[in-house]
Parts: C-alpha cells; sequence; structure tokens
C-alpha cells in the first residue's frame, strides 16, 4: 500500500493529504522515498513516525532536512525533532485524524486513551516539525 501511496503522490494525487517524503539516506547518501501524512496541528506542520524509529527518522536526524512532493510541487523543509515531553498534543490530533491507519503500530493507544497512555507511547513514535523554505 504504501508504493501505491507514494506513487499517486508522485504523480499528483494525495490520498487525503498524503505526499511523498524525500530525505537524504545518511550512509548511502543516496535520496529515499516514503509515503507520509503531514499532520498539520495549531498551524504548524509535523511528521509523526508511526512505525517508530525507521530508516526515514534515522536518515532525517542526519540530514534535518527533506523535501515533501504531490506532483509537480516539491515543498524542501528543515525538520526539527520534538522533544517526548512535548508530543502529547501533537500525538492526540494526528490519532485522531490518522488513527483509522495507523492504530496498529500505536499497540493500543488511540486518541481516546489517557494522557498517561500517550505519553507511554511517545518515546516510540519520533514527531518531527517541519518548517517550509522560503
Amino acid at each position: 500500500m504504501n508504493g501505491l501511496i507514494g506513487r499517486l503522490a508522485r504523480h499528483g494525487v494525495s490520498f487525503l493529504g498524503s505526499a511523498e517524503l524525500s530525505v537524504r539516506g545518511r550512509t548511502s547518501g543516496r535520496t529515499q522515498r516514503i509515503p507520509v501524512n503531514p499532520h498539520t496541528y495549531r498551524g504548524e506542520q509535523y511528521l509523526v513516525s508511526a512505525r517508530g524509529h525507521s530508516q526515514w527518522v534515522r536518515n532525517m536526524r542526519a540530514a534535518g532536512a527533506g523535501e515533501l512532493r504531490v506532483g509537480r510541487k516539491v515543498r524542501a523543509f528543515t525538520a526539527t525533532e520534538i522533544p517526548d515531553s512535548e508530543k502529547l498534543p501533537i500525538l492526540r490530533s494526528y490519532l485522531e485524524r490518522w488513527g483509522w491507519e495507523v492504530n496498529q503500530y500505536f499497540q493500543g493507544v488511540t486518541a481516546k486513551s489517557s494522557d498517561a497512555e500517550i505519553i507511554a507511547a511517545a518515546p516510540d513514535h519520533p514527531v518531527f516539525l517541519i518548517s517550509m523554505d522560503s
């Protein structure tokens, strides 16, 4: 499914707000592409890794920047990782919007879970604030 969503985004079709993330590989230097669900919370845009500390997360930590693509529209951005202590409202909002797609990766934690349950899950789900380059 990820491959299909990524191809659709690359060709200008965004599935419910999805986009294709491009980030430089930390060891290979090659561009890695993966479909993501950019999430807007209180006017800021975030990338949340539902699948944990994946390769794109490791690459993003090393690169500190990437691109989001939907068709011909490519937006370069810089990324700042959010500390676990600040993730609660972002993760709750993300689960409200995308839970139907990602709940399986949150091991029973949903948007309706207690603050304590979401806080306990936070270290397993990196979150990046993305700032679009001018």
